[in-house]
């Protein structure tokens, strides 16, 4: 794909780089404790839904929802256990009732392997307040840096297909270990409060790294651009995935392994709450990749995924789409353990189920009134 191209937003080829198929190395990874395992911050959520605009001084906002959950890397770990994945967190949770809620939640509800996490008592969960208004949304965080760092609590790894970490951190010491195990590493950052945004530090953070997911904002920050696709051209030189999400704009992406670059616009959905959106398209762009699909099938899929995600509150809801749609492990005919069957409540009243093929299909076809939208 040209500059121009990328620029437009259409599909097209590019020469591929030289680099080696990083998914060459799953193989080596086939025997894996897990299927994902993620390191990060877990917050306790609070969404606000329903506003007409931001609240303003000496004035109270009455909204029409609110929900909470655990937040933060919980989001992905949410998501991609929902998709099938076996999935193992290592965080850190406070000793308060907030910590018992997310802890609990994640592991019984979601079935989430919580053994590298630990509960440090006299530390109080951090805490983000998501306010959901004109389909975006705006947080309000409080927190303080856990007791210990995860390098020092992480002294036995898992073994996974694929792995996360936020790169908007410094580089944990784990990350050289799992890349080497043969381990698809993807990484995404948050907001950059110092407004450095220093793309030779990103570039650190990220070599070895599989996937880089940034929303547009992020991207045109960290590599100085005007468009999503103007910043994925850059972000091509840091790894062999790069990938840009741009809300109701779609989603970018370019694969150097295959020479692949597409563009696919987002899923029409009326928007209650974003928040965690990100996660859940990275869980399926996760999904996709460990199947070895081609890349604009992976970002339908997480497109479609997300989509989906918007219509509920909060990330963590929203990564499970409570009650409405859940996906499960089915035998693809080559002893594939991760292919996906899906199934779709529409309203209070019956339901469909139909492959993921068949669902980006009648993505292809335009036709996806009959199960995605309201």
């Amino acid at each position: 794909m040209t500059q121009a191209g990328l620029d437009a937003g259409v599909e097209g080829t590019a020469e591929p780089a030289a680099a080696p198929d990083a998914r060459d190395s799953v193989g080596a990874a086939s025997a894996a404790d897990v299927d994902v395992f993620l390191s990060g911050t877990v917050f306790l959520d609070i969404v606000f839904t329903g506003m007409l605009g931001p609240p303003s001084g000496g004035r109270e906002v009455w909204t029409d929802g609110m929900g909470s959950s655990p937040g933060g890397v919980a989001n992905l770990a949410v998501a991609c256990s929902r998709l099938a994945l076996k999935t193992s967190l290592a965080a850190a949770f406070g000793g308060d009732v907030y910590g018992d809620y997310c802890w609990r939640l994640l592991s019984e509800s979601e079935n989430i392997d919580l053994s590298h996490s630990q509960r440090f008592e006299g530390w109080h969960t951090p805490v983000t307040v998501s306010l959901a208004f004109d389909e975006d949304r705006a947080m309000v965080t409080h927190g303080h840096p856990a007791p210990r760092e995860m390098d020092d609590l992480l002294s036995d790894i898992p073994t996974s297909r694929l792995c996360f970490f936020d790169a908007g951190l410094p580089r944990p010491g784990w990350l050289d270990q799992v890349i080497e195990a043969g381990s698809l590493v993807f990484a995404d950052v948050g907001w950059d409060d110092t407004s450095s945004w220093n793309f030779d530090e990103l570039r650190e953070r990220l070599s070895g790294v599989y996937a880089f997911v940034p929303n547009a904002t992020e991207a045109m920050a960290y590599t100085r651009t005007e468009s999503p696709g103007a910043a994925l051209g850059k972000l091509c030189d840091l790894v062999p995935l790069a990938v840009v999400t741009a809300g109701n704009g779609g989603a970018f992406a370019a694969d150097a392994e295959t020479g692949e670059t597409a563009w696919v616009p987002a899923v029409p959905v009326d928007v209650l709450d974003p928040t965690g959106a990100g996660d859940v398209f990275l869980s399926a762009l996760m999904v996709g990749t460990a199947q070895d699909w081609p890349l604009q099938q992976r970002l339908k899929f997480a497109n479609l995924c997300a989509g989906l995600s918007v219509r509920d509150f909060g990330g963590g809801p929203s990564g499970r789409i409570v009650g409405k749609w859940k996906f499960q492990a089915i035998d693809d005919g080559r002893g594939g353990r991760l292919a996906l069957g899906l199934g779709v409540h529409r309203h209070s009243t019956g339901h469909f189920n139909c492959t993921i093929w068949s669902i980006l299909r009648c993505l292809e076809n335009r036709i996806t009134a009959t199960g995605i939208s309201s």
